[in-house]
């Protein structure tokens, strides 16, 4: 079966977007914070980075590996923070309440959003995927001096990676193991891949590069049965024969993909009228751990998959992990909805040429 071309657009396009949109308020964990600095309705809109957090832990994280300053490790040395990678901003992460996204404007993307936009622009530059090919670019990418993104703050996987990599490491082992490995950051690049290799391959061999993909960044097995789960989710939603299911087969392939990090009544919780907060921050944790995040992603995309910016906006004001978690948010969504966040989309500051690119990269591997 082939994809649907405007479900794999929406896909990419909602992606940026839901960074995009979290961007200010990324790790805010006391949503009330989120209310105070922008009103009763909290985030509608895009907005600039604020110059305080007032949950930033930016300080307290390690420069020269992945993790937490405390378990950086007798033999590690040398700066990663502004020596290889985010040139120039080390001084930033000394700082307490600095944001994580420091002086970037309304509408811009975090770092991992353009990992994304690089992985779609490598794809077309190569057209198509080999991982010796692609660890160099993106060695490439975050080394670039100057750099080649806007983002102040790197996740522990790209930390922990160079940490790795600059000690030596055979880049195809860099990839390090923290407390944060199994997370929803890891998530955010898997759309443009699988629509690019889903011309060429099988389900199951799209399964098995992309874990190999995701291990280059974030080695855990708990994580690859999630990668796993929205491989599947993203291609059964992008197919042609799912883009008229109603809306009880949407939510059935949607709960399918959340189970895998437990067990859950998708539909129950979807009916409950406690809230959304009851759900993504009461019983699911606002962190960036796997097994909580990726049980919120499904909770929202199956709520709200035919209002894909009120899923957006909703995940924005629930706080936390909102960031990453939006950006995947939105590709499923996208893919179920077949709908663009339209007016949101328009407010990125980079909208022109993520239309061009979108464009180019779905005429390459999807066709018209």
């Amino acid at each position: 079966m082939t994809l649907d071309t405007e479900s794999a657009k929406a896909s990419l396009c909602n992606l940026f977007v839901g960074d995009a949109l979290s961007m200010p308020v990324h790790w805010y964990y006391n949503p009330d914070d989120i209310v105070r600095q922008y009103g009763n309705h909290g985030v509608q809109a895009m907005h600039a980075a604020p110059e305080v957090h007032p949950s930033s832990i930016m300080s307290l994280h390690s420069t020269k590996a992945g993790g937490r300053q405390a378990v950086e490790g007798r033999g590690a040395q040398k700066e990663i923070i502004g020596d290889v990678i985010l040139k120039g901003k080390r001084a930033l992460w000394g700082k307490q309440g600095t944001h994580y996204h420091h002086g970037m404007p309304a509408g811009e993307n975090t770092l991992n959003a353009w990992w994304a936009r690089e992985l779609m622009q490598y794809l077309l530059d190569e057209d198509g995927y080999q991982i010796d090919h692609w660890v160099q670019r993106y060695i490439e990418f975050m080394t670039a001096d100057p750099a080649r993104h806007p983002d102040t703050y790197a996740e522990s996987c790209h930390r922990g990676f160079f940490a790795n990599w600059s000690a030596g490491m055979d880049p195809m082992k860099c990839g390090a193991v923290t407390h944060d490995t199994p997370s929803m950051g890891a998530l955010v690049t898997i759309a443009p891949l699988v629509i690019a290799l889903h011309r060429d391959h099988e389900l199951s061999e799209i399964k098995r590069i992309t874990r190999a993909y995701i291990h280059l960044t974030h080695p855990d097995d708990q994580l690859m049965q999630v990668v796993d789960a929205y491989v599947s989710l993203l291609i059964n939603l992008m197919t042609t024969s799912t883009q008229e299911n109603s809306e009880g087969d949407v939510v059935s392939l949607i709960d399918r993909s959340a189970n895998v990090t437990g067990k859950m009544d998708l539909s129950q919780l979807v009916h409950q009228k406690r809230g959304d907060a009851a759900v993504v921050g009461g019983r699911y944790s606002l962190a960036c751990y796997i097994d909580d995040s990726w049980p919120s992603v499904c909770y929202l995309a199956a709520k709200y998959y035919a209002t894909p910016a009120k899923a957006l906006i909703v995940n924005t004001n629930l706080g936390g992990e909102n960031a990453h978690r939006g950006a995947v948010l939105g590709t499923v969504v996208g893919a179920a909805s077949s709908e663009v966040a339209d007016a949101l989309f328009e407010q990125l500051v980079h909208r022109e040429a993520l239309v061009a690119l979108v464009d180019e990269f779905l005429e390459r591997f999807v066709g018209r």
